[in-house]
């Protein structure tokens, strides 16, 4: 299966991400019904310019799950020095948009299908959701970790480790929660502080940066 260029090496088109969103919405709505014949008539495109994007449906779904992925932000300027607060201030971006997609309705039922199909067979949705979600997101923030590292702030063997570590910090139980069924209200404000705990936790296990004083635990 290979995606098409577009797809694998730039951000999609406007048209393309109406695409994408398409298919994110029959997700939501019936995540069996997501075929290249109904993505064409919910995007109002036709079944060739969805092969000629995407090159087949795992194409398709690949650049689906990048596109989802895209909204969590990890890794911008992981290369400059850091300093105790720019850290803390990635850390901290990454963990409420990571927490504001996982609990969003999209993510739920994207993971839901991903389960389904790993467990069935049916597709290799698991894989790919693996593959361009979790692992990618990783290979993203590990080089912000990396260059707290280097600036003297983080003490850690392992970036992966680490960063392992942090991903179960931000994330705790709420997405299998979620999974299963259960509804969680989360607000912005509450995001933000659930965000911020969790850079406090993991900068306390391996941290030489000092505590934010303004922090409220």
């Amino acid at each position: 299966m290979q995606a098409s260029a577009t797809a694998e090496q730039d951000a999609p088109s406007a048209r393309q991400q109406a695409v994408l969103d398409a298919v994110l919405g029959l997700m939501v709505e019936d995540g069996e019904q997501v075929t290249m014949d109904a993505v064409a008539r919910r995007a109002s495109c036709s079944k060739e310019t969805l092969y000629k994007w995407f090159g087949d449906r795992d194409g398709l779904l690949t650049a689906t799950v990048r596109w989802q992925a895209s909204r969590v932000h990890a890794g911008h300027d992981a290369a400059q020095v850091l300093d105790g607060a720019t850290l803390r201030e990635r850390l901290q971006d990454f963990a409420v948009t990571w927490l504001e997609v996982i609990t969003g309705p999209t993510s739920v039922a994207l993971n839901r299908i991903a389960i389904a199909h790993a467990g069935s067979r049916k597709s290799n949705l698991g894989g790919i959701v693996l593959a361009n979600g979790r692992f990618a997101i990783g290979e993203r923030v590990k080089p912000v970790l990396e260059a707290g590292r280097a600036a003297g702030l983080l003490a850690f063997a392992d970036s992966e480790t680490a960063f392992r570590t942090f991903f179960g910090l931000v994330g705790r139980d709420i997405q299998i929660r979620l999974l299963l069924g259960e509804t969680l209200d989360l607000d912005g404000a509450e995001i933000r502080r659930d965000a911020g705990r969790a850079v406090e936790q993991f900068l306390a296990l391996y941290g030489r940066a000092k505590p934010d004083p303004n922090h409220q635990g």
